[in-house]
């Protein structure tokens, strides 16, 4: 089983990937009119980011579950 110390540090790691990542995607949206090459590399690499995010919260799922 993980420690609390550990469960609350990747529940805060996952919500800043989240919301980090979602804000990158928008910057990039924002930033696709002006420059194409860069806005599409920040909405994918926005959309990534919180892709991890979303797969942390499956990982801290299953922490619980352990031990």
């Amino acid at each position: 089983m993980a420690s609390p110390r550990t469960v609350a540090w990747i529940e805060r790691l996952i919500w800043t990937l989240i919301y980090g990542g979602l804000f990158t995607a928008v910057i990039g949206l924002a930033t696709r009119s002006r420059d194409a090459a860069s806005g599409w590399s920040l909405i994918v690499l926005g959309a990534v980011v919180a892709a991890v995010g979303v797969v942390l919260i499956w990982v801290r799922s299953r922490l619980d579950k352990t031990g």
